[in-house]
């Protein structure tokens, strides 16, 4: 190869590199002139668990910038949860969540929860993901029950709206009134008749017990509401 053919191909590679290093540069600049705009801040960074705590040894890992816990080649055996470090009062949450299974399908989007002492489960709220419980509002180890289930027409409507295996969920958390959203169709709307019940607390995301398969979550946003922390 001559000199300048190898000049040439240096040259080329480097305003390649350059490109996509304005690139990536204009698409951060982009998010963070969009969170800025909405209010809107990004849980998870796709790389790393800052900001996350749970079993991050054994149980959740990170895959093409996806937050991934199980296998199709194991069982799970308890409910496991990946919480945020910081708690919420009101706000509005969004992610995108993948639920690949060949027995045990379920899985779920805790807030205003906390953890139980010295135990592995965690209590509060639960946007329910699972044949049953898609769109469904559960109440994990307090009441440990269906609060609001959508009728099922409705849940078929919404995950006909799914790309790929990914649905997107939103949840809604105001005073009192809880709301969620599969892929764009509100599938819950709920007034909580009792005084008593914790409105702030962490985000969770689960692995249930009894999966085999596995459970991811991506693109998790949060918008905070009249300012809720």
């Amino acid at each position: 190869m001559d000199r300048h053919h190898l000049f040439s191909r240096r040259t080329t590679s480097a305003i390649v590199a350059w490109g996509v290093f304005v690139v990536l540069s204009a698409q951060a600049a982009c998010c963070a002139a969009q969170e800025q705009s909405t209010g809107e801040e990004s849980l998870f960074d796709g790389r790393s668990f800052a900001g996350w705590n749970g079993d991050t040894t054994s149980i959740w890992r990170i895959e093409e910038g996806q937050i991934v816990a199980g296998s199709p080649d194991a069982t799970a055996p308890r409910n496991e949860f990946l919480a945020t470090d910081r708690e919420f009062s009101d706000f509005e949450l969004r992610l995108e969540y993948k639920l690949e299974a060949s027995a045990g399908a379920n899985a779920g989007v805790q807030f205003r929860s906390v953890r139980l002492a010295d135990h592995h489960e965690v209590s509060g709220y639960q946007a329910d993901i699972g044949p049953g419980y898609f769109g469904a509002l559960y109440d994990e180890s307090r009441r440990n029950t269906l609060l609001a289930v959508p009728a099922e027409r409705m849940v078929a409507a919404a995950l006909a709206g799914g790309i790929d295996g990914w649905h997107s969920y939103r949840i809604r958390a105001e005073g009192k009134r809880i709301r969620l959203e599969l892929n764009g169709v509100e599938t819950v709307d709920w007034i909580e008749p009792d005084d008593g019940i914790a409105k702030q607390g962490m985000i969770a995301l689960q692995i249930h017990g009894g999966l085999v398969g596995t459970i991811r979550y991506r693109n998790i946003r949060i918008r905070p509401l009249d300012g809720g922390k």
